[in-house]
């Protein structure tokens, strides 16, 4: 109808322009009323019971889990925004700046925005990237632009205050004179100015908070007192933080009466607030795909293996590959649970990303010191895999690269600590060729004991092997009750062996 319309007012215009009629006038108010219906149908809105409107989420404190520390610190730094006539008596300077800092999907960006909520301060944030453009002085006038937008953002909004969040300011905020122009610095210069200008008293008043996880790399100038005041590390959750994320995490999804969280925040140990979401939404999803009422434990099982390792591959290896990925992680089982009982959560051979087949195993504690001993455990259960292939097949594979690398960096970090027999070593005076044959002295010893480990299990190894290439996995429960019963056999073997 629309084209039929069209088409019929041009043959008219032609038409009258033939007869003689003068016809711009009525081109141009043609025009006109196109233009104007045109925008009041892109005003329209959808009949009232369809229409979408968009939801602001104000993120609150208690929305973040496992960060405890952190938004005690922030909230302590926060309140002279919310109690400034009391600061003010005391004679305290107003912080400007708060910076955070830490590994990515630890809840950064969150806590800027529950500090808005906190502090009932308009929020403004931009990335460092939006900054740095080929250009020079575009990143500047972008900084000031913020900054002019945020006060306007708090006058408009009826508020005293205004938070600037920059995300990964260390795009724009490295230490200068390494760059090929001077874009970079332009931008990072004004950006000092803002900080540095704005006055105590001014309303509405601004502060600056940061994210980056590249502190190390930052400018002097943007680090000191009266710019970025505070430095608040937001780190990994531990255990008990991780309980509460998977506890907020799955306050609205249906649970099976198995599901044992705390299991769960132990399993995922090392995990941050991001990756325990993405688990629980995975979780969600393999139900989904079961067909299932209630997410179940297996399934969070199953999530944490796909978090950890990525999605089943379409890899179909051989059999004889399939004995050989299950002896090699067998002996990683073996090794794990020798030097610590009931550390040995799953073993599975389904190829996951780039590997084969893996073992998770359930850390004791969320450790931040380590002796020798713990150390030369974990080499031993690193090295686990190539000895048991060796024991049972005589010789070994490519699949011990990654365990090879993992145990030479353990052994480096003996060395580097002084705890290998060289004592303390200071590394910058170290010759690389003298490191090396520290290491490899290290390894040999310890593949020793990790032989000594697994030879007693030499016999049962194969055919567990062959349990789990038929099986694809085995929990830790199951692999406990055939280490027991390997034991008992070997200790009962040895019994006869000494009476004869």
């Amino acid at each position: 109808m629309k084209e039929w319309l069209i088409g019929a007012g041009v043959a008219i215009v032609l038409f009258l322009g033939v007869i003689g009629v003068q016809v711009l006038p009525l081109v141009l108010l043609a025009g006109l009323a196109y233009g104007v219906y045109t925008l009041m149908g892109r005003r329209q809105v959808a009949p009232s019971g369809s229409r979408e409107v968009a939801v602001r989420h104000a993120v609150q404190f208690e929305h973040i889990g496992g960060q405890d520390h952190a938004k005690r610190e922030l909230m302590e730094s926060l309140d002279f925004l919310r109690y400034r006539e009391k600061i003010k008596k005391l004679g305290i300077r107003p912080i400007k700046g708060i910076l955070l800092t830490g590994p990515p999907g630890t809840g950064k960006t969150m806590m800027a925005k529950a500090a808005a909520s906190y502090t009932d301060s308009a929020f403004v944030s931009a990335s460092g990237s939006e900054f740095v453009e080929m250009y020079v002085g575009v990143g500047a006038q972008r900084v000031r632009e913020l900054f002019r937008k945020a006060r306007a953002s708090a006058r408009k909004e009826g508020k005293d205050s205004a938070i600037v969040f920059i995300d990964e300011i260390d795009v724009v905020g490295g230490k200068r004179g390494g760059h090929s122009h001077q874009e970079y610095d332009q931008t990072l210069n004004q950006l000092l100015t803002e900080m540095d200008g704005m006055q105590t008293t001014q309303t509405p008043m601004v502060l600056v908070m940061a994210a980056t996880n590249r502190a190390d790399i930052l400018d002097s100038a943007l680090l000191r007192p009266g710019r970025f005041d505070r430095q608040i590390k937001v780190d990994l959750p531990d255990k008990e933080g991780r309980l509460h994320i998977l506890r907020i995490q799955t306050k609205d999804k249906p649970l099976a009466p198995d599901v044992d969280l705390e299991h769960i925040a132990r399993e995922s140990y090392g995990f941050s607030g991001a990756q325990l979401e993405s688990l629980c939404n995975e979780a969600a999803i393999i139900a989904l795909r079961q067909n299932a009422a209630l997410i179940e434990q297996s399934y969070f099982r199953d999530a944490v293996d796909k978090v950890l390792m990525g999605e089943k591959t379409g890899r179909q290896p051989t059999r004889d590959e399939l004995l050989r990925v299950a002896v090699h992680e067998l002996g990683h089982a073996v090794a794990s649970e020798r030097m610590r009982e009931g550390s040995v959560s799953h073993i599975t051979i389904a190829p996951r990303g780039n590997a084969l087949g893996f073992v998770r195993q359930i850390p004791e504690a969320d450790a931040y010191l380590y002796t020798k001993e713990q150390l030369d455990q974990q080499i031993v259960v690193a090295l686990g895999g190539a000895v048991a292939e060796e024991l049972i097949f005589a010789n070994r594979s490519t699949g011990a690269q990654n365990d090879f690398l993992q145990a030479s960096r353990l052994a480096r970090t003996e060395v580097m600590c002084g705890l290998s027999r060289m004592g303390i070593v200071a590394e910058e005076h170290l010759p690389e060729s003298i490191l090396d044959e520290e290491v490899r002295h290290i390894l040999a010893e310890v593949e020793t004991r990790a032989r000594e480990v697994l030879t007693p299990y030499r016999l049962g190894l194969r055919s567990y092997a062959d349990y789990i290439v038929e099986q694809e996995s085995v929990d830790g429960a199951s692999f406990r009750e055939w280490l027991a019963s390997t034991r008992a056999l070997e200790a009962e073997a040895e019994t006869v062996l000494l009476a004869n």
